[in-house]
This record gives structure tokens, sequence and C-alpha cells, in this order.
């Protein structure tokens, strides 16, 4: 799907040239699939698609929480849950009951993917930022809290937010595009923009092209 999309925002940068291009990727790469490796290989070699376009990759919460679990495998049976398995799997680390894993499971498992993942992954996961501002657009893997200002944002709500955001009418001062919360259709709002359409289960990878006033959609 990921390639597929890629192909598409090829053919439309050709038909519609712009000035600058940005290539804007809203996070959640991982623990949706066997190819989560994959995804973050391709993300990496990115210029090989793109040679001419500024890429800018940010962190979802389940780039998050594989972080942490490389960091404390206590929190692994909550990752592995909410689809860390799959990504362990893409690693080639066998697949294993995590429901009943215990601490020694859990530690064994965080030493495994520590042996497998490629430095060049790791350091790619753990350069992603939270945030990106471009013209009238602030862009998040999950969305703002209402109640602070754009440069207040805590990395939790950036991350996790929804209901507080979503139901909000506020004027941010910049239209939120964010993915995180699935719906069956890009949602356009006045003060966000919903991306995600659930491409692991519909198969539907879904891009915004924002350009000057216009909003357009791609999607596979």
């Amino acid at each position: 799907l990921l390639g597929a999309l890629h192909a598409l925002i090829a053919t439309d940068l050709r038909d519609n040239p712009p000035q600058k291009a940005e290539i804007i990727y809203l996070g959640d790469y991982i623990d949706r699939g066997a190819d989560s490796q994959k995804v973050i290989d391709r993300l990496i070699h990115f210029k090989e698609t793109f040679p001419a376009v500024k890429p800018i990759f940010l962190k979802g919460n389940h780039e998050d929480a594989m972080l942490n679990f490389l960091l404390d495998y206590a929190i692994g049976r909550e990752w592995l849950m909410y689809g860390g398995q799959a990504t362990l799997y893409s690693y080639g680390v066998p697949l294993y009951d995590f429901q009943g894993a215990t601490p020694t499971v859990l530690q064994s498992l965080q030493e495994q993917l520590r042996g497998l993942l490629p430095a060049s992954h790791l350091e790619f996961l753990q350069r992603l930022p939270l945030h990106y501002e471009s013209g009238d657009y602030f862009f998040a893997h999950a969305g703002v809290n209402p109640l602070l200002r754009l440069d207040e944002q805590h990395h939790a709500d950036l991350l996790w937010i929804r209901d507080d955001f979503l139901r909000s009418s506020k004027n941010f001062g910049k239209i939120v595009v964010h993915g995180h919360t699935i719906s069956r259709t890009p949602e356009f709002k006045h003060n966000r923009i919903g991306v995600d359409t659930g491409a692991y289960a519909t198969g539907t990878l879904t891009a915004v092209v924002l350009e000057g006033t216009t909003q357009r959609v791609l999607q596979t």
C-alpha cells in the first residue's frame, strides 16, 4: 500500500509540479502487519523514490511504544497486545503467546529485538519529531489539546489524544492535520483534517495534497 501510494504521489508531482514539495508522514509505520520492518526500510530509503522532495517523518504512538519496550520490557505485554507482536515477527523474532508472557519471556523478546533491529532503524525511530508546521497547517500524529496553545502541547497528547480534540470546534490558529483515529473517509473540518482511513484493515491508504488554498485526496 505504501508503494502504491508513493506511485500516486510521484504521478501527482509530475502532473502538478509545485515550487516546493514536502511529504509529511503522520506516524504509525509499525504494528499493523508482518511488513512493519519493510515499511521502516522504505521510509529510510525515501530519497531513492523522491530525490527532490523533503520528507518529514513524525512519531506515532506505536513507534513510541516500541522505543519504550526497548528501554523497559515491563511494558511489553501492552505493546504486544496492540500490534507489537507483528513488528517483532517482521524483524525475525518468533511468534509467542504473549498474553501469558512472564517477565522472563518479555525480557527475552526485548533482547532478541535489540539484537535484530538494524542500527539505522533505531536511529530513524529515535529521531522522529512529534509535530511539524508548514504554512497554515500543524501536523501531529493524534492531534492537539484544545486547552493549550500549539507551542505548549504535551508529548502524550500529540501521540494519544482523541475525544477532547476530535469534538472541539476551537480555532487552533492553524488547521491540524492528524492520523491516529480511523474514519471511513478523510475528515475535513474547519479546524482539522483527519487522514487515517485504517489501511491495515481497509486497504485504503490516504494522502491529502495541500497546495495553496486547495485540499485534495490521493488514495490506494
